[in-house]
């Protein structure tokens, strides 16, 4: 019978730049370290190709699936033979806006998770609709090294069902890569909800962020059980966190909260 590995994340928080070029630099940077630390899926934070201008619209750095930056991106997974979970702007069919879209790649460099992120947020003075367009199909789930692997993206956070969808799927890990704003109350908003999917869904559940003076930093990871197993605090940082498959099974076989869904009434 296979045994899956446990699987060791890697959490690169930094702080993103305006130019995909040294972005992707700092990517390649964090993949070699990662690779060093045996690191085996390498997540990243939301806009990790660039962190939006006012003046520099983002659909004139907007590619296409097969395009430069994300064909970078699945060369570094297969360079360091790591998984790697980052974002692109996807070009759509409407010239003035572009979907917030997260790629996962395999060790080949192949693209084994497309997601384009459902809720924008047109939130606390600001208007990301203006600029994104929202995605229209719910996220799946991939294996990396037997476990179940789904992702969201940042505002989704506060979106429970999402979650539920991704954890009735069979997902044990579910990635968050996001540029989580900071602000009155903000990293408190984010470490609760964080640790809520995890406990609602008794899977791990991992917050990516970057950092900086727009972003509050503090990527997390939390366990089925709710336990913080990492804090990226306010610094540039690579967090090193081992999923523990074991710990997995044991937390849902105690708390089988899952098999408790009452499927009758919510289908």
């Amino acid at each position: 019978m296979y045994m899956p590995e446990n699987l060791m994340l890697g959490l690169a928080q930094f702080t993103g730049r305006s130019t995909p070029e040294s972005n992707l630099a700092a990517a390649r940077d964090f993949a070699l370290e990662a690779s060093q630390k045996q690191v085996k899926l390498l997540a990243f934070p939301e806009m990790l190709m660039a962190v939006p201008q006012k003046d520099e619209p983002l659909r004139l750095i907007a590619e296409p699936l097969d395009g430069a930056y994300a064909t970078a991106l699945a060369e570094i997974a297969k360079e360091f033979h790591l998984y790697l979970l980052g974002t692109i702007w996807e070009k759509s069919d409407e010239h003035d806006r572009v979907f917030n879209t997260a790629l996962l790649f395999s060790p080949e460099g192949k693209t084994v998770i497309i997601y384009r992120k459902l809720h924008l947020f047109d939130a606390l003075n600001v208007q990301e609709s203006r600029a994104m367009k929202p995605g229209q199909h719910l996220p799946e789930i991939a294996s990396a090294l037997g476990q179940a692997v789904g992702v969201v993206i940042c505002y989704d956070l506060r979106f429970p069902e999402l979650f539920r969808h991704l954890a009735r799927q069979g997902a044990e890990v579910i990635l968050v890569p996001a540029a989580w704003y900071a602000g009155t109350m903000k990293e408190d908003h984010w470490l609760t909800l964080l640790r809520a999917r995890a406990i609602e869904n008794t899977c791990y559940v991992v917050g990516i962020n970057q950092v900086g003076a727009a972003f509050c930093g503090r990527s997390a990871v939390f366990d089925p059980y709710g336990v913080q197993l990492a804090d990226g605090g306010e610094r540039t940082a690579l967090l090193c966190v081992p999923i523990d498959c074991d710990r997995l099974a044991e937390v849902r076989s105690k708390l089988p909260a899952l098999r408790h869904i009452r499927n009758d009434l919510f289908g």
